[in-house]
């Protein structure tokens, strides 16, 4: 697998949000997209993208699960949203049965996935946020390059 990374700036929270379905359209079953950024970056409007594009209802609300760490929505494959925040070790993680979402054909995304980098597939897409002004989000997608490719020419023609 050859790895790619991409930028992608996005104004408002609408932007990060499509993006997140661009992202979400190129996945499959087992697949885990790694969240990276500060409060308030975007990771959650991103995981809403996902979560649209993987066919979760609307009747859903998608908030980051800080406090459950772990919220699950059916769809058209399930997505198991984690927020990895106030984790101390990767092995409070493990201890949750993190190895087991993998084993059901669903999707992972991970918020704050820094934090538990090293027990995260070596096949992680990963997403970082940066802050360019109050609305602009710089984003760095890296991941095996024909996903990549795929989110692009998805995100490409959801914009025109």
């Amino acid at each position: 697998m050859t790895k790619r990374t991409c930028e992608v700036r996005t104004l408002g929270e609408g932007e990060t949000i499509r993006l997140g379905e661009a992202i979400g359209e190129c996945l499959g079953p087992g697949d885990v997209v790694g969240l990276i950024g500060d409060l308030g970056a975007g990771k959650t409007c991103m995981a809403k993208g996902l979560a649209r594009s993987l066919g979760v209802s609307d009747c859903y609300e998608i908030t980051s699960p800080t406090f459950t760490i772990i919220n699950e929505y059916p769809g058209r494959m399930t997505l198991r949203h984690v927020d990895a925040y106030r984790l101390e070790t990767s092995r409070e993680m493990i201890d949750a049965g993190f190895e087991d979402f993998f084993d059901d054909g669903g999707v992972v995304v991970v918020e704050w996935a820094e934090k538990i980098r090293d027990i995260l597939p070596g096949d992680t897409l990963f997403v970082n946020f940066e802050y360019f002004d109050e609305s602009t989000r710089i984003i760095r997608i890296s991941g095996d390059e024909s996903v990549i490719g795929q989110i692009l020419e998805k995100y490409r023609r959801e914009r025109e």
